[in-house]
């Protein structure tokens, strides 16, 4: 196997056992770039050399018997909303070109801090919106690997990085974990800190994690949680470890709520198939559960929180540059702008008593299942739909996307798990235990592969 296929937690087992170097590592990964990504396109900015001095300074620091740190010499892509002090930040748009910042995000610095290779600055929608970027879907190019963390998935996706790290404000995790057939997880919100990224809500903003099975993300995860004085919404609590919890066994075995929430309308007939012979593997261990009728506005909630936010947030971009942005982030300003101070202050306030409504399900059930999009990646005109993401980044609750499933044209189907706020870490053995429980693994693509054209139906990998 080559190694830029190993998955983040072997990769990183590896160089701290010196079963071989993170410039090997690091090579591989851009031989790997070399040969797929000219189809691809995740990466914004990819600089070779300097990726290989981090990696040569990483096996340096090694060899001269220094404590390395859990993710020592592995390479990692960052989505281009986060400040890299040695790397353009540019947003996805043509109006931030060439902006250098002077220091990291908080989540890259922990990163370095924990002996990460930053391998490059991965492709991001137009400022993290919907507007469709340059990236293309490993499992077959004509499709959209989603958005707006394209790059992201993408990158772990055709191995061209062991793991990333991304950003949602309502399904730019998930989404483009599902189209592309990985593991994403976005955690509770407030647990990663956000300072040094590009903010569109300081209600909705998440960071998230990419990589290939649930132990990976479960250890990016730990290095990144905890507390930032410049991040008002994180807390200065201890985390639980996230790597140990994921990987243990549960006290009993796991129940799912199976959730159609109110957009189950709005998924497609092999979504439909697909879930209906999973909660039938599931057998007993899953049962269908109803949210109720107070649930149904918080899509509308979501989307005046979000549009409010970004019309302040992006005020001096739209105002010196908005004939330069997409149509739709345009539209999306302006119409943040005209909603009323009072629907702005009901949305927030409706978050607390939904969460509070979701007790009774967590009570009785470890974890949410529900699809992580109608269905499978659209074309590349479109990110694809996030309305299955929506609900659960409004109530800013942990959840995960597991490529358990593909269709009969080889594009991945997602399952998302949802747990209760602040229960990452049991959300996380959830999902590992539900991983080996189906018996599946992601399948890995092969870049520019076509999938036969034709209905997609729904097949258990």
């Amino acid at each position: 196997m080559s190694l830029c296929a190993l998955r983040l937690t072997e990769a990183a087992a590896g160089i701290r056992d010196g079963r071989f170097s993170s410039v090997e590592l690091v090579g591989d990964c851009l031989k790997r770039i070399d040969e797929v990504d000219h189809d691809i396109h995740a990466w914004a900015f990819l600089d070779r050399d300097h990726a290989m001095r981090q990696a040569e300074a990483a096996d340096d620091h090694r060899k001269h018997g220094k404590a390395v740190g859990p993710l020592h010499g592995v390479p990692l892509g960052i989505k281009d909303i986060f400040d890299t002090g040695d790397m353009p930040t540019e947003f996805g748009s043509d109006l931030w070109a060439g902006r250098t910042p002077r220091r990291d995000a908080a989540a890259v610095a922990r990163l370095r801090a924990a002996g990460a290779v930053i391998l490059g600055k991965t492709v991001t929608t137009e400022y993290a919106y919907y507007n469709p970027g340059k990236t293309r879907n490993p499992h077959n190019t004509a499709h959209t690997p989603g958005g707006s963390s394209s790059g992201s998935a993408a990158a772990v996706a055709a191995l061209m990085a062991s793991g990333a790290i991304g950003s949602q404000t309502n399904g730019s995790v998930i989404r483009p974990a599902a189209f592309c057939g990985v593991v994403g997880f976005k955690p509770t919100h407030g647990l990663i800190p956000r300072s040094g990224a590009l903010e569109l809500s300081r209600t909705l903003d998440h960071v998230g994690v990419f990589g290939r099975s649930v132990e990976d993300v479960a250890l990016l995860a730990e290095v990144l949680v905890g507390f930032d004085q410049e991040d008002p919404d994180t807390r200065p609590v201890a985390c639980p470890p996230f790597t140990a919890v994921a990987a243990s066994e549960p006290p009993l075995p796991p129940r799912f709520a199976f959730v159609h929430s109110p957009v189950w309308d709005q998924a497609e007939p092999v979504t439909r198939d697909a879930f209906a012979e999973l909660i039938e593997i599931l057998g007993d261990a899953s049962s269908e559960v109803e949210l109720g009728p107070r649930f149904a506005k918080a899509v509308d909630m979501h989307g005046i929180i979000m549009e409010v936010d970004m019309a302040h947030n992006l005020r001096r971009d739209y105002e010196r540059g908005g004939d330069r942005l997409s149509t739709r982030l345009r539209q999306a300003i302006e119409r943040g702008r005209t909603h009323l101070a009072a629907d702005y202050c009901n949305a927030l306030s409706g978050i607390a008593p939904l969460n509070q409504a979701l007790d009774h399900i967590f009570d009785e059930y470890d974890a949410i299942l529900t699809p992580a999009a109608p269905g499978a990646a659209p074309g590349i005109e479109t990110t694809g739909n996030p309305i299955f993401c929506t609900l659960w980044t409004y109530l800013g609750v942990p959840a995960i996307s597991l490529p358990l499933m593909s269709s009969e044209t080889g594009l991945p189907l997602g399952v998302q798990l949802v747990g209760r706020r602040g229960n990452d870490a049991r959300l996380l053995r959830t999902a590992h235990w539900l991983v080996r429980a189906s018996g599946t693994r992601c399948k890995v693509p092969s870049a520019g592969a076509k999938s036969a054209p034709g209905a997609a139906k729904r097949k258990m990998r």
